[in-house]
Formats: structure tokens, sequence, C-alpha cells
């Protein structure tokens, strides 16, 4: 384990995460269970898309190298129209399809919060939003909408870690354009890590 304080971030796939590990020049650490990339600061791990992938991948960032904080960072659609590649610190993270067995409320969580960030609530579930049907009834109590998110900040709660999340809009509609995920998010991937160097590394506590 490194012997200065290290910063856990968890990716869902390496097309979002590629321009993190160039920008700061992260080498490959481990493969198994999950791909770990490290410099002297930083542990990046890639998830794999979906909750179980994200509770599994956070709880092995934490279990093994024990950082100061976990940032869930990476792309989300919008339910309510929002401009591709825009940027968001979620404030608030809903599972619409994990509902409480007695009430039938969502189960909700709520990360760390750092001051002066444009702001959203997250809905995560298993099945991704596909349809303007869809986002219509997600955009009733949640503006993005991802397949891991709760799962990081469930995990962190359980670990007593403190637990930060950032995303940009990689897809907003039926408008074929705004659905090509894979190309909106390698055309705004780079455009999201310089927003992290310029507006997320300062409020860390350390030089990264």
């Amino acid at each position: 384990m490194s012997k200065y304080p290290v910063v856990g971030i968890v990716m869902a796939t390496l097309l979002e995460a590629d321009p993190f590990i160039g920008g700061l020049s992260l080498s490959p650490c481990e493969k198994n269970p999950f791909p770990v990339y490290e410099n002297k600061r930083i542990r990046l791990i890639i998830s794999g898309i979906g909750k179980a992938n994200a509770a599994m991948a956070s709880a092995c960032l934490i279990l093994k190298f024990q950082p100061l904080g976990v940032l869930n960072l990476g792309a989300a659609g919008s339910t309510c129209m929002k401009p591709l590649g825009e940027c968001y610190h979620i404030t608030k993270v809903i599972e619409p399809d994990r509902p409480d067995l007695k009430s039938g409320e969502f189960h909700v969580h709520v990360p760390q919060i750092y001051d002066g960030f444009r702001t959203a609530t997250l809905a995560t579930r298993d099945k991704p939003v596909t349809d303007d049907l869809e986002r219509r009834e997600v955009s009733l109590y949640a503006q993005l909408a991802d397949m891991e998110g709760a799962s990081v900040v469930q995990t962190c709660e359980r670990f007593h870690t403190e637990c930060y999340l950032f995303k940009f809009v990689s897809d907003s509609s039926n408008d074929d354009e705004c659905l090509d995920i894979k190309k909106n998010i390698e055309q705004y991937r780079d455009a999201f890590y310089k927003f992290f160097c310029d507006s997320v590394l300062p409020c860390l506590m350390f030089d990264v």
C-alpha cells in the first residue's frame, strides 16, 4: 500500500477513463479482479457496467488501498434534455428499481458534496434508460441516469469512506446523434477530464 494519502476513482469503462489514465500518468498495477491504474496519489479502478460490478469494484478499491475518499466519475444519460457534454456534481442518488419492501419508496443515497458546482440528482438503475417514455418517467425525480452511482455511494457508506460523484451528459433523447453514446463519450471525455483537472482536483486535500 502507498505510504502517501490515496484518492480512489471508480469509472465504469476504459472508454471513459482513457483521458484520465494518460493525463494523470497512471500506470497499470493490477488486472484482477478489476483493472487498476495508479500514480503516487491515485488509484483508478475500472468497474465494468452495472450496479453489481460497481459495488464489487468499490469494495475492492477501499479494502485494498484504503483511500481517503472515492470519486465516481463518468457518463450519464440526461432525462430532461440537458446539453451533451455538460458536467454535473451529484447531490442525491435514487434507485427507482429498488423500492423499499414496506413503504414502496425508492432507496435514496446522499454522497458528500463540494460547493460551487452545477448540481443534479442521479437515478441509478440496472436497466439503462433508452427511450423517451422512460426518460420522461425518470425525469420526475432525477435529471440524470446511470447504472453505477448508487452502488458506489452505498459501498462507501458501508465502509465509512467519503464519496463524491461527477457525471457528464452522454445521451439525451431518441435523436440518433444524441443516442450514439460511444461516439458522444469519445467526443466529450477530454472536456470532462479538463473539468476534473480544473475544478475538481483543487477541491482535494492534496496535490495529485
